[in-house]
């Protein structure tokens, strides 16, 4: 059975999320990508072992959370999953990210290293043109597009994360989804992503670090660049939005690293 609940934090911030499993169970928090909520993993939560305990969180100003904050970055994101966790009195906790959520996963390992025993992005991280940090120039350039055009950024975003021969209306619908998010928090996080820097982060971060990626989004330049730094696992089980797609598939990945970890 799953809970709704909320935590509040400072500058008016109301964290929303879903708790589900026992309370003495290994804890999953589960962190959804830019533009998307908590629902997405709804259906992956559904096919996860009921002895585990799971958290599945809604970011400041995405689903249904809320926030009057001026300060947008991963690190800030970190801290919403944070007050989730110390609310919960969570001890220890693997952290899984969706997208943006991963890169908030591995802020999220920084911050709580005695906490989170396994940081797990899910279709994140591997992305060159995204993730790691931009010089100035180009990251004006690329919000450039988004504050000229909003609906065309995201939509490049859609495109970017489907693979060939994706369905149209498959494509269209996460679009309709993503273009709605709230305003100026979906610019701002977006801003906060492209100027996150990556590599320092993955340095600073001690826990093991799993990337599930689309094997057709995946390219060997991410392969040579970070094979040394996280676990890399090709999957195929959809688009960039997989746990929606196929959530016995991302479930049963989920459930491969929860066992190790606790074996």
């Amino acid at each position: 059975m799953r809970t709704h609940r909320e935590v509040r934090r400072q500058d008016h911030t109301t964290i929303r999320y879903t708790a589900g499993g026992p309370a003495d169970g290994p804890a999953l928090a589960l962190v959804h990508g830019w533009g998307c909520d908590r629902g997405d993993f709804d259906a992956v939560t559904d096919h996860l072992p009921d002895t585990h305990r799971v958290l599945a969180i809604d970011l400041a100003e995405h689903g249904e959370s809320r926030s009057t904050r001026d300060v947008w970055t991963m690190e800030e994101f970190a801290r919403d999953v944070a007050a989730v966790l110390e609310a919960e009195s969570v001890d220890t906790a693997v952290v899984a990210g969706h997208s943006l959520g991963g890169a908030v996963a591995v802020e999220v390992g920084r911050l709580l290293p005695d906490t989170v025993s396994h940081v797990v992005a899910l279709d994140a991280l591997h992305y060159l043109s995204l993730f790691p940090a931009m010089s100035d120039e180009q990251a004006e350039a690329f919000l450039r597009a988004f504050r000229e055009d909003f609906a065309a950024g995201v939509r490049g975003l859609v495109e970017g994360g489907s693979p060939k021969g994706t369905d149209p209306a498959l494509k269209d619908a996460y679009f309709t989804k993503m273009v709605a998010v709230r305003q100026p928090a979906g610019l701002r996080a977006m801003e906060g992503l492209v100027r996150w820097d990556m590599d320092t982060a993955l340095r600073e971060t001690k826990q093991p670090v799993t990337v599930f990626a689309v094997g057709d989004l995946l390219t060997q330049e991410a392969i040579d660049r970070y094979r040394d730094r996280f676990d890399l696992v090709r999957v195929d089980l959809g688009t960039h939005h997989f746990p929606v797609e196929a959530p016995e598939g991302t479930a049963k990945l989920l459930t491969s690293v929860l066992e190790s970890v606790n074996s």
